[in-house]
Protein backbone atom coordinates (compact mmCIF):
# COMPACT_ATOMS: atom_id res chain seq x y z
CA UNK A 1 0.00 0.00 0.00
CA UNK A 2 1.14 3.46 -1.08
CA UNK A 3 2.16 5.98 1.61
CA UNK A 4 -0.84 9.04 2.12
CA UNK A 5 0.66 11.82 0.47
CA UNK A 6 -0.39 15.58 1.04
CA UNK A 7 -3.72 16.61 -1.27
CA UNK A 8 -2.32 19.26 -3.78
CA UNK A 9 -4.73 22.09 -3.45
CA UNK A 10 -5.86 25.51 -2.15
CA UNK A 11 -7.89 26.01 0.76
CA UNK A 12 -11.62 26.07 1.37
CA UNK A 13 -12.78 29.66 0.18
CA UNK A 14 -16.16 30.90 -0.90
CA UNK A 15 -16.86 30.22 -4.62
CA UNK A 16 -17.42 27.67 -7.30
CA UNK A 17 -17.22 24.06 -5.20
CA UNK A 18 -17.18 25.60 -1.46
CA UNK A 19 -19.40 27.89 0.45
CA UNK A 20 -18.08 29.00 3.88
CA UNK A 21 -20.70 30.82 6.01
CA UNK A 22 -19.99 34.37 7.66
CA UNK A 23 -21.98 33.77 10.80
CA UNK A 24 -20.86 31.48 13.37
CA UNK A 25 -22.46 32.28 16.31
CA UNK A 26 -25.80 33.16 17.12
CA UNK A 27 -26.99 34.85 20.60
CA UNK A 28 -30.60 35.02 21.97
CA UNK A 29 -30.91 36.45 25.27
CA UNK A 30 -34.11 37.46 27.30
CA UNK A 31 -35.38 38.13 30.58
CA UNK A 32 -37.39 35.55 32.45
CA UNK A 33 -39.35 38.36 34.17
CA UNK A 34 -39.99 40.55 32.10
CA UNK A 35 -43.13 41.21 29.87
CA UNK A 36 -41.26 42.18 26.98
CA UNK A 37 -39.72 39.46 26.48
CA UNK A 38 -43.05 36.82 26.02
CA UNK A 39 -42.45 36.82 22.67
CA UNK A 40 -38.94 35.88 22.80
CA UNK A 41 -39.44 32.86 25.27
CA UNK A 42 -42.56 31.82 23.09
CA UNK A 43 -40.13 32.27 20.40
CA UNK A 44 -37.21 30.29 21.49
CA UNK A 45 -39.90 27.52 22.42
CA UNK A 46 -41.64 26.96 19.10
CA UNK A 47 -38.76 27.98 16.65
CA UNK A 48 -35.20 27.66 18.27
CA UNK A 49 -34.83 23.87 17.80
CA UNK A 50 -35.91 23.78 13.83
CA UNK A 51 -33.50 27.34 13.42
CA UNK A 52 -30.72 25.18 14.89
CA UNK A 53 -31.18 21.98 12.83
CA UNK A 54 -32.27 24.25 9.54
CA UNK A 55 -28.35 25.62 10.59
CA UNK A 56 -26.28 23.33 12.07
CA UNK A 57 -23.14 25.40 11.11
CA UNK A 58 -24.22 27.82 13.35
CA UNK A 59 -23.77 27.66 17.82
CA UNK A 60 -26.72 28.93 18.70
CA UNK A 61 -26.66 30.24 22.44
CA UNK A 62 -29.67 30.75 24.56
CA UNK A 63 -28.66 33.15 27.71
CA UNK A 64 -30.82 35.03 30.48
CA UNK A 65 -30.14 38.36 30.43
CA UNK A 66 -32.09 39.41 33.78
CA UNK A 67 -34.01 42.80 33.96
CA UNK A 68 -33.23 43.78 30.28
CA UNK A 69 -34.77 43.68 27.33
CA UNK A 70 -34.38 40.83 24.83
CA UNK A 71 -31.57 40.93 21.79
CA UNK A 72 -30.63 38.97 19.04
CA UNK A 73 -26.52 39.03 18.67
CA UNK A 74 -24.83 37.54 15.73
CA UNK A 75 -21.00 36.74 15.51
CA UNK A 76 -19.03 36.45 12.59
CA UNK A 77 -15.70 35.10 11.00
CA UNK A 78 -14.34 38.33 10.60
CA UNK A 79 -14.42 39.47 14.17
CA UNK A 80 -17.45 41.71 14.09
CA UNK A 81 -20.82 40.98 15.76
CA UNK A 82 -24.31 42.75 15.46
CA UNK A 83 -26.77 43.36 17.82
CA UNK A 84 -30.75 43.62 17.15
CA UNK A 85 -33.28 44.57 20.04
CA UNK A 86 -36.75 42.12 20.19
CA UNK A 87 -38.57 44.68 22.37
CA UNK A 88 -42.39 44.77 20.87
CA UNK A 89 -41.51 42.67 18.25
CA UNK A 90 -43.78 39.41 17.02
CA UNK A 91 -42.78 35.73 16.49
CA UNK A 92 -42.80 35.97 12.98
CA UNK A 93 -40.81 39.36 13.32
CA UNK A 94 -38.26 37.74 15.53
CA UNK A 95 -37.92 34.71 12.80
CA UNK A 96 -37.32 37.63 9.81
CA UNK A 97 -34.40 39.47 12.30
CA UNK A 98 -32.80 36.36 12.94
CA UNK A 99 -32.56 34.98 8.87
CA UNK A 100 -31.48 38.04 8.33
CA UNK A 101 -28.77 38.14 10.52
CA UNK A 102 -27.96 34.62 9.34
CA UNK A 103 -27.58 35.49 5.92
CA UNK A 104 -26.01 38.77 6.42
CA UNK A 105 -21.95 38.89 5.87
CA UNK A 106 -21.44 41.22 9.25
CA UNK A 107 -19.64 43.70 7.11
CA UNK A 108 -19.80 46.88 7.96
CA UNK A 109 -22.02 49.13 6.10
CA UNK A 110 -20.26 51.25 3.78
CA UNK A 111 -22.58 54.79 2.66
CA UNK A 112 -22.10 56.27 -0.60
CA UNK A 113 -20.46 59.57 -0.38
CA UNK A 114 -21.20 60.55 -3.63
CA UNK A 115 -23.73 60.61 -6.22
CA UNK A 116 -23.37 57.45 -9.12
CA UNK A 117 -22.66 59.47 -11.98
CA UNK A 118 -21.81 58.14 -15.98
CA UNK A 119 -18.85 59.56 -17.08
CA UNK A 120 -20.27 58.79 -20.93
CA UNK A 121 -23.58 59.03 -22.32
CA UNK A 122 -25.60 56.33 -22.88
CA UNK A 123 -25.59 54.22 -25.82
CA UNK A 124 -29.41 55.02 -26.99
CA UNK A 125 -29.32 58.72 -26.14
CA UNK A 126 -32.53 60.14 -24.64
CA UNK A 127 -35.64 59.36 -25.93
CA UNK A 128 -38.83 61.42 -25.96
CA UNK A 129 -41.87 61.87 -28.25
CA UNK A 130 -41.80 65.00 -28.05
CA UNK A 131 -38.39 65.28 -30.11
CA UNK A 132 -39.05 62.78 -32.63
CA UNK A 133 -39.85 63.92 -36.24
CA UNK A 134 -43.47 64.27 -36.91
CA UNK A 135 -44.73 62.07 -39.52
CA UNK A 136 -46.44 63.33 -43.42
CA UNK A 137 -49.12 62.32 -44.73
Amino acid sequence: MLPLRHKLGSSPANGHSAFLPHIRKLVVEYCDAWPSSHNTRTFLLNHAQSLAAANPHVELVVRQRPFKEPILRAFYVNNRDKVIGLNGLEVTQIQKKAQLLLDSSGAKIKPLKKPVESSTLAARGIFSNLHATRPSL
